[in-house]
């Protein structure tokens, strides 16, 4: 299978940024971890991170002719508020799954409500690094 992840709105600063919720390893640590899980169970996976929404619409607009089993988005803050990032996921095909490191709903009020949940295949939320890994798995329930 062949995978994307797209990392979203300061997911760049990971290990740098609040340590207590999102830990201590890079966001390039944790692809290369992703990479090897992904290598180990013969799958394909690229990533791409962006703090630009449009960017980010772009990319997932990409996916439109298939080329990909499923995309893992952690779109960041745009999460709560990004009607473009909805809406992009609903111009493709190929399943998404949203994923955050961080319990969501353990946190502030504002991060309670997510506006791409509804055009996503599920939602992955509170396993670290793991939550990753998991939007992986379950491209192939």
């Amino acid at each position: 299978m062949k995978f994307l992840v797209i990392n979203g709105v300061n997911l760049n600063m990971t290990g740098r940024r609040e340590e207590g919720v999102y830990g201590s390893e890079s966001l390039d640590d944790i692809n290369r971890q992703i990479a090897a899980f992904c290598k180990k169970n013969g799958d394909e996976v690229e990533f791409y991170q962006s703090n630009v929404e449009g960017e980010l619409c772009s990319k997932i607009q990409s996916c439109i002719d298939g080329q990909y089993d499923g995309v893992v988005l952690n779109a960041g803050a745009f999460t709560h508020y990004s009607y473009a990032l909805h809406d992009a996921i609903r111009c493709i095909s190929t399943p998404v799954v949203e994923v955050h490191m961080s319990n969501v709903h353990a946190r502030e009020e504002f991060r309670h409500r997510s506006v791409i949940s509804p055009a996503c295949k599920g939602v992955i939320a509170g396993f670290g690094k793991n939550s990753y890994i998991l939007a992986l798995e379950s491209f192939k329930l």
